[in-house]
């Protein structure tokens, strides 16, 4: 397949395109700058310049293609509401151009959006919450509108991406931790964050695209849940730096607009995309990442 991938020089496209190639497939990854182009070119793929706010130009790069993967998202958290309204017009604006045809599109959202029973993982069946914890349930809306007019267009639900580099939310952690000089947790520490490292996620977004059907969600889950209290011990012994224990009173002050998912508990489960895909998670896990992180870099 030729295959439009948005995001194609971020941390997931760059280990996502390779697993493409390398499958058969063409991708025409989408860049901002001559040096992803650049990079692009040199990994095999074809580069397409294009930005999320410039819809004419995402419309383009789905045009003549077999497929499209949307990774692409804005990560600034100080407006995540208005980015999140951003890429639900993306999404419209792919649909607009896959309308008719049965191409496939694979959206990107999180685990967290998933509307579960308290105390339970969030599993595929799981539909988007309108009173979900962040406004990144509009990436879902608009996949289910597009679905609702007989587009072939499924999620991918993500929790904590990661290698050695990068790990996420978590990642948004380790700073705050060395500003902070202590490395903290909320309660007890038994709040759960999933995770899955990036090499299975690459391969499970190809999977999903090669064998795409309308209207389903995938948890691209490796580890069901990692408290908190030992991401908290691992980062504090990468920086050597003590490990505490904060008061949910005391926790937006340390965390920030992290504190609020430091509290909750998210766990979530992939035992229905593992079935569906064969897929069976083999990479380090995320503790295993943490512990061999170049703390100093």
């Amino acid at each position: 397949m030729r295959i439009f991938l948005t995001g194609a020089t971020g941390f997931i496209g760059t280990a996502l395109v390779p697993e493409l190639i390398s499958a058969g497939h063409q991708v025409l990854g989408m860049t901002r700058s001559d040096e992803g182009a650049r990079a692009l070119t040199a990994a095999g793929a074809e580069p397409h310049h294009a930005d999320l706010y410039d819809l004419d130009s995402i419309r383009r790069g789905a045009e003549d293609v077999d497929a499209v993967i949307h990774l692409a998202f804005n990560h600034d958290f100080s407006k995540f509401a208005e980015n999140c309204e951003t890429d639900r017009g993306v999404i419209e604006a792919i649909g607009s151009v896959l309308a008719g045809s049965n191409r496939p599109l694979i959206v990107t959202s999180g685990t967290g959006m998933g509307a579960a029973k308290p105390g339970q993982p969030v599993t595929e069946e799981d539909k988007p919450s309108a009173n979900a914890h962040v406004p990144r349930v509009a990436t879902e809306f608009a996949a289910d509108a597009l679905v609702e007019k007989g587009l072939n267009v499924s999620v991918m639900r993500l929790p904590q991406v990661h290698d050695t580099a990068r790990q996420g939310l978590v990642s948004y952690v380790i700073p705050i931790t060395r500003q902070k000089g202590v490395s903290a947790y909320v309660g007890e520490g038994t709040s759960r964050w999933p995770a899955c490292h990036i090499s299975d996620t690459a391969r499970l977004y190809r999977l999903a695209i090669e064998g795409a059907q309308p209207g389903l969600r995938y948890n691209a889950v490796g580890e069901e849940g990692v408290s908190m209290r030992d991401i908290a011990e691992a980062i504090g012994r990468g920086l050597n730096l003590p490990t505490a224990s904060l008061t949910p009173e005391e926790a937006p002050a340390h965390f920030g607009w992290l504190a609020a998912f430091a509290s909750f508990d998210l766990p979530a489960s992939s035992v229905i995309t593992r079935k569906r895909f064969d897929w069976n998670p083999t990479g380090p896990s995320l503790l295993t990442d943490l512990a061999n992180m170049n703390y100093s870099a």
